[in-house]
This record gives structure tokens, C-alpha cells and sequence, in this order.
């Protein structure tokens, strides 16, 4: 993306801040009374407000700071999801088998990293675009692979590339353990600070939106 910078809001706000998943879903209303229902985006969408995490003059300067740099809604970032970061459950260390990324064939060479939610038959699968750096665990077939001659993970895509040599054979299972971040942007070209009011405690709103795989 040339329109985004690796970069990560900082965490310390970020961790104060408050959001989630969102999902946008069409629903009819028949005559008989039933309903129709339909999904609009193939993945859910993070929402997250940072002004919430502002608790003082200078952490308010910093955002300010850091979103004159994006150019408000021009340019996105990385952003630490506290719920939502880790390829396991949050108080786990990632494991190189916490995630089933794809099946070998020994041609692919390459696979996105994912997260799956939930076990049944709706199993939500989410791309996962912006791994941290160095933090990329990849297994095939339950045994790690430390060489980094024979894999590597992209941290600006998430991708994860097989060396010529190295490729999963049909129907050996790859699977990875990694840390994450969520890509942003902010949703606001404006930012509104009344002094007066935030020294009374009134903070203000400032909307980040996911950028959507």
C-alpha cells in the first residue's frame, strides 16, 4: 500500500480506547412477515474511538501529532487491538500451530496468514495483513520451520513465502503463530479540542476505521 504507513498509533492512548468488530447486514421484511437476511461484506470491519484513551494535555498533543502526519484520512497505520492480537487466546504465547493457514499441493509456494472464529460450520476466516515483524511462527504438519532460508512472512502483507525446495507437499498441512496489528486509518479530516472542556474531563471523538482486505 503506498498509501500507508507502517507505523503503529501509539499504544499506550490505544490501550485506553474502546471498539470492535462491525458487520453491515441487509435484512427485508416479507409481507408474510419473515425475513430475509443478507451479508454486505464478505469480512467484518474494526471500529475503534482513540479519544477515549486521551487522558492528558500531552498524550492529546501526540495524537494531534500523529494525525497531522497521516494527513488525517489520507494515509493509514497500524493499530494494537488489546483483544484482538495474538494468533491464540490472549494470555497464550503464539504457537507456530495456533492457526491452519492452507494445505500444500508442492506447487503453491505461497499463503496469507488468517485467524479463524469460531468452531462450527460458520467459521469466520480473517486475512491477516499486518503480522509484527519477526514474530511469524510457521509449521507444516505440526513441525516448526525454524531455517529462515526455507520460509519467510512479508510483515507489510502477510504473506508467507516457501523457498524453491521447501514447498509443503499435497496434503501437508501449514499452520502459523503470530502477533498482529490491525491496518487503519482515521475517519475524521478534523480534529475539534475545546482545552476548556477537556480540562472539565469532556474528551474528544476520534473515530479509526479498519481499511477493509
Amino acid at each position: 500500500m503506498t498509501d500507508f504507513h507502517e507505523i503503529r498509533f501509539p499504544t499506550d492512548i490505544a490501550r485506553g480506547a474502546r471498539g470492535g468488530p462491525e458487520r453491515l447486514t441487509q435484512i427485508v421484511a416479507l409481507a408474510s412477515g419473515r425475513e430475509v437476511r443478507n451479508s454486505r461484506w464478505a469480512h467484518s470491519r474494526r471500529r475503534y474511538d482513540a479519544g477515549v484513551g486521551i487522558r492528558t494535555l500531552d498524550a492529546l498533543a501526540a495524537v494531534v501529532a500523529f494525525f497531522e502526519e497521516r494527513r488525517g484520512r489520507l494515509y493509514g497505520f497500524r493499530w494494537r487491538d488489546r483483544l484482538d492480537w495474538k494468533s491464540g487466546p490472549p494470555s497464550q504465547t503464539p504457537a507456530a500451530t495456533d492457526q491452519v493457514i492452507g494445505a500444500g499441493n508442492g506447487v503453491t509456494a505461497t499463503f496469507q496468514l488468517c485467524k479463524h472464529y469460531g468452531t462450527g460450520i460458520a467459521t469466520y476466516r480473517r486475512p491477516i495483513t499486518k503480522p509484527l515483524p519477526g514474530e511469524v511462527l510457521i509449521a507444516v504438519d505440526g513441525v516448526a520451520v525454524t531455517d529462515p532460508a526455507h520460509v519467510g512472512c512479508d510483515a507489510t502483507t502477510g504473506l508467507v513465502t516457501f523457498a524453491a525446495g521447501h514447498l509443503p507437499g499435497p496434503g501437508a498441512v501449514v499452520s502459523a503463530g503470530f502477533l498482529f496489528d490491525v491496518p487503519v486509518r482515521f475517519d475524521i479530516d478534523a480534529i475539534e479540542v475545546d482545552l476548556s472542556a477537556f480540562d472539565a474531563g469532556e474528551i474528544p471523538r476520534i473515530p479509526i476505521v479498519e481499511i477493509m482486505p
